[in-house]
């Protein structure tokens, strides 16, 4: 394979050829290259000493074309400036923006709130809708690029292939007319232009949806007629205060990200430079959807309307699942995508000695991760079900109010004191691990214990307090009175927020931290603040017990209020006797003093009060610390009382489909005889065999006897995950939007019409036909003409004939019998059908295996499941693994498919069912065969197949 490293490119001609002429792009010799060398030159430009605007950024499109990116302007500044260049797209956005004004100024009063509440939930789809739809079709597909290519519409008129030339010209003045700088139309990429077009349709939605929420919030906006005037004062200041911030949010992040990262260009083209996210991007995780969205609440404060906040409510809802299933999909895979591994020589790759045992994998947060078959699980579904059910069932005196405060009392005293103690003698002694060591256990049961323990106290503390809460609530008996229906809407957004935390918390953390591993386990001195602890140090001090106030103020209840507030304080008491010491003995410089929060507020404020709150932080810090030297000495009166209470307290207690079809009949079949067309499975392939005739027998021996053939035709089988290549035929005048799909026979009731999705397992006949990128992946031989004279079938008529490989995720990764199908001009008419053929895994034969002989066994499994393995990583030579003992690679972690695919092989070979994380754990094919040979060993004796190991439970 060709070595793409870094070290190894050569951009000096590139570099050079833009320096000569550096308004035309230039094509490199690779992606990475043009990587490279973009990431050079603008380094170069950053360093150099010309002005801010005189500066230029260097850019490259997927293909490997580098060029500079001329400066384009904010879509504020591009509309309302009137310093900036404008043209006749600006002035029609101007002028619809105006007709909103126009027609909310003189419809009916009692027109324009729900008219105006139809148009901004209208722009609000068309933008995370509409726009999410776009991008996420051009981040996996490059559709929108491919459409623009497919009408050649940036195409000159001059060279014939632009059938739309008033459209060129008029695309053409519009755009030079916005960059008077560093910009040809017919020089820039198609990614460029294509960008600067879908930039227009976004400014349109954007300015549409911004204006038309501002007209609703105003003909909502009043003042309530019994409000007093210093609520009104502090309504206004408060809501122009999330204004003003919401402004400052925006504003920021546009500094940071630039125009470029602002219109989702990373979607078309990349611009590879260090960026450095300081500022807003230090305060919140995706500031601009999250904390950016503030100035909607503000507005929705000021106009004192609960429509604006509830409509308020909805469009920052719809902004985060945009940023669930569009933005972070595609900075995940665009910017966070791990390099190409690099495979070492098999002579390289380190042979471990001899297998390791993998530790335990079952996992215990999330409901994915609930398993019966553990005590801890069942105890914690018994005891939530009993509480439940009586928190329901029983009347809301004040005896069952009281029983239920005083357990969530008790709950979180031992949540947070008891589990503290623990945590506490475990971190100076290792007490907990030395008691189950005293007994003969291992260090691993000692965690497992704890984790048990840790996980149904937790459950059961956050138990108890939902059915205290749910005991002091009652429903207003009129939500138009006073502020109840904004205690439910503040109360479940506090809610919501805690569990956002939690899960974010888990996400950076992982299984093991969650359950505070570094207590029991040798970890590395060294921490990473990443996720969530990338704004905050702890996030439980502020924000992750942000739920259990929002319990408060739905309940409005005194004692919640005081239950909230009692949590919130053992919680900071925990964080800083327990959690506190321990990470600073443990690592020391390594943890973070100022969290990127604090770092943006104190930089916010003026030169004073940054000197008072450090003046504020010493003060605190050492009071806490004269606190923690009270209790240390007098941990020695308190330890044996606590001891008692340890003992006594034991008994009570883990692509979207990249094609829907939709079936549609092709009205023009006529003309087109389906005799002409053809689908044969290429028998030479590796892992494409054929086999003798299934058996017709009925009963008895006679039935596992396979028929004998009559003629040369043998039935075709295919290894499971084994690329599979077909050779399709069709006439001279066939459509270039043929398609062939592979499918499962018996799932369609007609030989003619495909009726079932194809589910991304789909490759086209013709080379950019189709808007989809991968469309083209998987053909191997581009169609070619055949002459009638070379035909073998006795016909005479020329014909045009391709190769196709299916592979990878256009597999089915199961068993069965499967049919490739032809299709018809994108549509669903089948013009040819393979031959079926079977996808299937061999059993393992181990009838008369001895599994005691563990070596020989654990290697004859290993050279079994090597190739099945390769198969299941796609045979990627980056990926797959070579040998028995070299390892998987990161990339596994990453596509948990590979994985599933692993499990299911072993499964059906084997008859063993492994979690797909068990995979991952193994690290190697043959740490997998340890586990599998061990795995047959302990269920031998229950096996009904002969073997020749003990054949009786002992």
């Amino acid at each position: 394979m060709t070595d793409l490293s870094h070290d190894s490119m050569d951009t000096s001609n590139l570099r050079e050829r833009l320096t000569q002429k550096p308004e035309t792009p230039h094509q490199a010799a690779s992606t990475d290259t043009a990587q490279q060398a973009v990431r050079q030159l603008n380094e170069q430009e950053a360093q150099s000493s010309k002005d801010v605007k005189d500066k230029r950024t260097y850019g490259r499109t997927p293909d490997g074309i580098v060029f500079i990116v001329p400066r384009t302007e904010d879509m504020v500044s591009q509309l309302f400036d009137p310093t900036k260049p404008k043209n006749a797209s600006d002035i029609a956005i101007v002028t619809v923006l105006l007709y909103y004004a126009a027609l909310w100024y003189f419809l009916p009063q009692n027109w324009r709130i729900p008219i105006f509440a139809i148009m901004f939930l209208f722009w609000r789809t068309c933008y995370n809708g509409g726009i999410g739809w776009l991008l996420h079709n051009q981040s996996h597909h490059k559709l929108l690029v491919a459409w623009a290519k497919k009408t050649h519409i940036f195409e000159n008129p001059q060279t014939g292939t632009n059938p739309h030339p008033f459209l060129y010209k008029v695309l053409k003045q519009e755009m030079e007319a916005a960059i008077p700088k560093d910009y040809k139309f017919e020089e820039a990429p198609i990614e460029f232009n294509t960008w600067l077009l879908f930039r227009r349709v976004v400014d349109l939605i954007l300015m549409s949806d911004f204006t038309c929420y501002i007209l609703f919030a105003a003909a909502c906006g009043g003042c309530p007629t019994d409000e007093k005037l210093p609520m009104t004062i502090a309504r206004w200041i408060g809501g122009w205060l999330l204004v003003l911030f919401n402004l400052w949010v925006k504003l920021d992040a546009l500094r940071v990200v630039k125009d470029f990262a602002w219109n989702w260009g990373d979607c078309f083209f990349l611009i590879d430079q260090e960026l450095t996210f300081d500022g807003v991007y230090e305060l919140a995780p995706h500031p601009m959807y999250t904390v950016g969205y503030s100035g909607l609440y503000g507005i929705s404060l000021i106009a004192a309307s609960y429509k604006v906040l509830f409509i308020s409510v909805i469009a920052h809802a719809a902004q985060l699942a945009f940023l669930t299933f569009v933005e972070s999909p595609h900075i995940e895979r665009t910017y966070n995508c791990p390099p190409t591994p690099k495979r070492a020589s098999v002579a390289e790759v380190e042979q471990p000695s001899s297998p390791h045992h993998p530790a335990p994998l079952h996992q215990s947060i999330g409901l994915h991760n609930i398993d019966m078959h553990r005590i801890t699980d069942v105890s914690v579904i018994i005891m939530q079900i009993y509480l439940y059910t009586l928190a329901f069932l029983t009347p809301s005196t004040r005896l069952w109010q009281s029983f239920f405060v005083i357990s969530a009392t008790l709950w979180r005293f031992w949540y947070t004191i008891g589990i503290g103690f623990i945590l506490d003698r475990q971190s100076n002694k290792k007490r907990w691990t030395r008691h189950f060591l005293k007994y003969g256990e291992s260090t691993e049961e000692a965690w497992r214990q704890w984790k048990g323990i840790y996980h149904f106290s937790m459950v059961m503390c956050y138990t108890s307090f939902i059915c205290a809460a749910w005991k002091m609530y009652g429903l207003p008996e009129d939500w138009e009175i006073g502020m109840s229906t904004l205690r439910h809407v503040i109360g479940f957004a506090l809610i919501t927020l805690q569990v956002w935390t939690i899960s974010s918390i888990y996400e950076s953390l992982g299984d093991d931290n969650w359950f505070f591993a570094d207590f029991f386990f040798d970890t590395p001195q060294k921490l990473n603040y990443s996720g969530i602890y990338r704004f905050l140090n702890n996030p439980e001090r502020t924000i992750g017990l942000a739920g259990v106030w929002g319990a408060a103020i739905i309940t409005w209840s005194k004692v919640i209020f005081l239950l909230a507030l009692l949590s919130h304080g053992l919680t900071l008491c925990f964080i800083q006797f327990v959690e506190r010491p321990h990470m600073q003995k443990l690592y020391r410089k390594s943890l973070r003093e100022t969290s990127g929060v604090s770092r943006s507020i104190k930089r916010s404020l003026p030169s004073p009060l940054q000197k008072w709150t450090e003046t504020v932080d010493k003060a605190l810090d050492d009071g806490f610390d004269f606190l923690e030297d009270i209790i240390d000495a007098a941990s020695p009166k308190l330890a044996e009382g606590f001891n008692h209470f340890v003992i006594d307290s034991r008994s009570l207690f883990k692509k979207f489909p990249a094609r829907i079809t939709i079936t549609r009949i092709a009205p023009d079949l006529a003309g087109y005889d389906v005799n002409d067309y053809s689908l044969e499975i290429d028998k030479s392939a590796p892992g494409v065999k054929q086999a003798l005739s299934a058996s017709r027998g009925r009963e008895g021996d006679s039935g596992l006897k396979a028929q004998e053939n009559q003629d040369d035709f043998r039935r075709i089988t295919v290894e499971y995950g084994a690329p599979i290549k077909v050779k399709w035929t069709a006439p001279l005048n066939h459509s270039k939007m043929d398609w062939v799909g592979l499918f499962m026979v018996g799932d369609n009731a007609s030989r003619d019409v495909t009726k079932v999705s194809s589910r991304g397992r789909w490759i086209a006949t013709n080379r950019d036909a189709w808007n989809y990128s991968n469309a083209s992946d998987g053909i191997l031989v581009a169609e070619q003409k055949i002459l009638g004279k070379d035909r073998k079938d006795g016909e005479s008529k020329d014909f045009m004939s391709g190769t196709l490989e299916f592979a990878g995720d256009k597999l089915w990764w199961t068993q069965g019998i499967f049919e490739f199908r032809y299709h018809h001009d994108g549509k669903h008419n089948v013009m040819a059908i393979s031959l079926p053929f079977e996808v299937r895994l061999e059993r393992f034969e181990d009838d008369r295996i001895d599994y005691n002989a563990d070596a020989t066994i654990r290697a004859t499994i290993a050279e079994t499941l090597l190739p099945i393995v390769q198969n299941c990583f796609d045979r990627d030579p980056n990926v797959a693994p070579r040998t028995i003992e070299e390892t998987f690679g990161p990339t596994l972690e990453r596509e948990g498919k590979y994985a599933r695919r692993v499990v299911y092989a072993v499964q059906q070979m084997f008859g063993i069912e492994f979690a797909p994380e068990v995979v991952q754990a193994d690290g190697s094919v043959k740490n997998l065969a340890w586990r599998l040979s061990s795995a047959k060993k302990v269920l031998a004796p229950f096996s009904m197949s002969h073997s020749t190991g003990a054949t009786t439970p002992r």
